[in-house]
């Protein structure tokens, strides 16, 4: 019966961890979508003349690396940064599904 028990819990164990890793590969699928179509419309015609004004405006550089200081990449997230990579995550969920 121990044997049952402990068969029990390792298939427990093996099924939350499959679990969790279908859940940051679909996470990871989101984010790769809202990235490649980001990089798509930007390479749009009809945004490509704002898009090179905005990478040659020194103060929109300037506040852009400002922002950006604020998010890490690290595993231990601040709130910022939580809030930041569910809207991204949102947004690439409602983008595959959209193209899907």
């Amino acid at each position: 019966m121990k044997y049952f028990w402990a068969t029990f819990l390792l298939m427990f164990i093996v099924c939350a961890k499959a679990q969790a890793q279908y859940a940051s590969q679909k996470d990871a699928v989101y984010m790769a979508t809202l990235k490649a179509v980001v990089d798509y419309k930007i390479n749009d015609e009809e945004n490509l003349t704002d898009i090179e004004y905005l990478r040659n405006d020194q103060y929109f550089l300037k506040e852009l690396t400002r922002m950006l200081d604020k998010l890490s990449n690290s595993r231990s997230k601040n709130s910022v940064n939580n809030r930041i990579y569910n809207i991204l995550l949102k947004a690439g969920r409602e983008v595959y599904d959209e193209l899907r």
